[in-house]
């Protein structure tokens, strides 16, 4: 329930732990499902708990805050204050952490910290935070092009999962002689998102160019994919002076006049680049959901040069085809997709399996949904749905209470424990994540069941969402506060597996879970939303510091879900997006249209990122959560239904 901008980001809960008044978690936990929980061993009982938070607790999480900013200084003045903390790996490391970037967080390849590291990556081997440490030195070691270093440590790195590393990665092989078309190849399956490039990435760039592995177009193309982000300086340093830079910046502005000016004046440039300026124009009428898109589209798949458009141009090509009903364009945007792309998101595979279908290859599209159909998501489901298959949760495996009592040993999760009762999520959860590496479906399901029992219920869901052939969606899907939502739901017909699914997409069942817009709880209600909802509903004496218990949360979250519904004819696509970008942002979105369109073909052409996640998750969950709690499955397809075009109205619903 948060109204913001797409650059506002849910976070779901905040790390930070300077505010000691929220550090005992646990206390929240332990009343999490009163009715349902099993009586807990002995052994690990008392982890419900209170914790108490000791003053060096409290250093502690200042020397946090000090290596958040690279504050030298400060870090060596509260690490030195605390020589016998239990945690004495986070504090070397966060005494450590400092020395290795500047003020704006980039690497320091004239650090004098080489002792120190290469002591803590001897002493914490095969700890999860060695691994933090190994990744923040290659960054270090890329910096000072200290390849053969480099090289010895990156054979180690276990979780390999930053961008920058990976370009610097790539730019040893290249200085070691290793040929450049291949190394370009690779670079592509890279080079996604500029946000995450770094110096690195922007130094590979004009590497490969020069080695002759990577064409001065294809540079250009990834740095215009850095200008349509913003990133103007990294554009340039990546393909030197864009053609259509001007063209990038208009469209990015006002997609109508780019559209307007570049139909004038097109034949001034060259195939090529009309090809692309037609793709930066499509893509952005398309996230405006302007029909002309389908048509500018088209005309930069007549000039072809598809490999040049960034990731962003090539998915909404599709998603432009998509909401013009458009299957040939569909088909062709995914032919001529990125791999690496095309890979990464199964939405591209069902699509195309439905692109296929509209062109009556239906033994092709079979096969293109027989790719994705073992997937739990929301495209596994609808792939499914396409074959004949039902999309009942499977059988559940059952785990022993020895399994269980096993987990309680577990270091990992020890560790993690302490962690998350200092209101230290993001160590608690690499702690945590670090622990599964390598367990069996079965233990995955052990670990989310003691997990249940110790009252981490976003642990939970993490932990066996992981399983590949034994599953518990009971544990996948779980139920806590059932005894409050289940009465609140009833009372006004609502349904109890949307809200579910949405509150698992929401909080991950965290009560005092926060965003970064002020939304809080299970819910993640907004301050005055709340009040709106409480004066509607007749809720007398309330203020926002009653946000934080459960029951207020739950009631106001529920009612207002249930306002959005209302107003919105009864469709759950348009209220879940409601839910998270506003009514007013999804009555326009449904203003766009131009005929009845299928409900997942406008979930997926939802403008803001983080709402088309949103939404289609909380559908799927629904699906699943009507499974779990009722034995009962809906077809999806039924669940999204169809869209009819609306004049939009302005909602006194905030």
């Amino acid at each position: 329930m948060k109204k913001k901008s797409d650059m506002q980001m849910v976070q779901g809960y905040k790390v930070a732990g300077v505010l000691f008044a929220s550090l005992i978690l646990f206390a929240s936990y332990a009343s999490a499902e009163k009715a349902k929980k099993p009586t807990l061993p002995k052994s690990y009982a008392s982890k419900l708990a209170p914790t108490e938070i000791s003053e060096s607790d409290r250093t502690f999480i200042e020397l946090r805050e000090a290596a958040k900013k690279n504050d030298v200084f400060r870090a060596q003045q509260l690490a030195s204050s605390l020589p016998n903390y239990p945690y004495d790996d986070y504090v070397a490391y966060f005494r450590i952490k400092p020395q290795l970037f500047d003020s704006a967080g980039s690497a320091r390849a004239d650090t004098s910290a080489d002792p120190q590291v290469n002591e803590f990556l001897r002493k914490y081997e095969g700890a999860a935070l060695a691994d933090r440490m190994r990744n923040d030195w290659l960054l270090v070691l890329g910096r000072r092009k200290d390849w053969a270093s480099f090289d010895a440590e990156y054979a180690k790195f276990v979780l390999d999962d930053d961008t920058q590393v990976k370009c610097y990665a790539l730019q040893s092989k290249l200085a070691q002689g290793e040929n450049a078309t291949k190394l370009a190849i690779d670079a592509r399956a890279v080079l996604i998102n500029p946000a995450y490039f770094g110096s690195s990435c922007q130094e590979l760039v004009p590497a490969l160019v020069a080695a002759g592995g990577m064409t001065p177009s294809e540079a250009k193309a990834i740095g215009r994919a850095a200008a349509e982000m913003g990133f103007e300086t990294m554009s340039r340093r990546l393909g030197g002076d864009d053609p259509i830079g001007d063209i990038v910046k208009t469209a990015k502005a006002d997609p109508v006049k780019a559209f307007k000016d570049f139909s004038q004046n097109a034949a001034r440039y060259s195939k090529e680049n009309q090809a692309v300026a037609w793709g930066v124009i499509g893509q952005f009428l398309a996230k405006k959901l302007d029909p002309n898109a389908d048509d500018v589209f088209r005309l930069q798949q007549d000039l072809g040069y598809n490999e040049l458009l960034s990731t962003e141009s090539q998915e909404w090509k599709v998603r432009a085809g998509l909401r013009a009903k458009d299957w040939v364009l569909v088909k062709n945007a995914i032919d001529g997709m990125n791999p690496a792309v095309r890979s990464r998101d199964p939405a591209w595979t069902y699509w195309y399996g439905r692109a296929l279908k509209a062109e009556g290859q239906d033994v092709k599209a079979r096969e293109s949904y027989e790719l994705i159909a073992d997937q739990y998501n929301f495209y596994g489901q609808l792939a499914r749905e396409e074959l004949g298959k039902t999309n009942h949760a499977p059988l559940r495996t059952k785990v022993t209470e020895q399994d269980i009592d096993v987990m309680a040993t577990r270091k990992g999760f020890i560790r993690g424990e302490r962690l998350y009762a200092m209101n230290l999520r993001f160590e608690g959860n690499r702690e945590w994540n670090w622990e599964l590496r390598n367990m069996s479906d079965k233990q995955l399901l052990a670990a989310a069941e003691y997990a249940k029992r110790i009252g981490l219920f976003d642990r939970v869901v993490n932990t066996a969402d992981r399983t590949k052939q034994e599953h518990d969606f009971t544990l996948r899907y779980p139920t806590p506060y059932r005894d409050e939502l289940s009465p609140i739901a009833r009372q006004i017909d609502l349904n109890l597996a949307w809200a579910y699914g949405l509150i698992r997409q929401e909080s991950r069942f965290i009560m005092n879970a926060s965003s970064s817009v002020g939304a809080s709880g299970l819910m993640q209600v907004m301050p005055n939303t709340a009040k709106y909802v409480a004066k509607k509903i007749g809720m007398t004496n309330y203020t926002n510091d009653k946000l934080s218990d459960t029951n207020t949360n739950l009631t106001l979250g529920s009612n207002y879900l249930n306002m959005v519904l209302l107003d919105l004819d009864g469709s759950w696509v348009l209220a879940s997006a409601a839910y998270n970008a506003g009514p007013s942002r999804s009555k326009a979105w449904r203003e766009k249209l131009t005929s009845p369109t299928e409900g997942a073909i406008f979930a997926e052409t939802i403008p803001f990122n983080e709402t088309r996640t949103y939404v289609k998750n909380v559908l799927s969950n629904a699906n699943y959560y009507s499974s779990v709690i009722h034995g009962q499955v809906q077809s999806l397809k039924q669940r999204l239904g169809v869209i009819t075009p609306k004049a939009a109205s302005q909602s006194e619903l905030p």
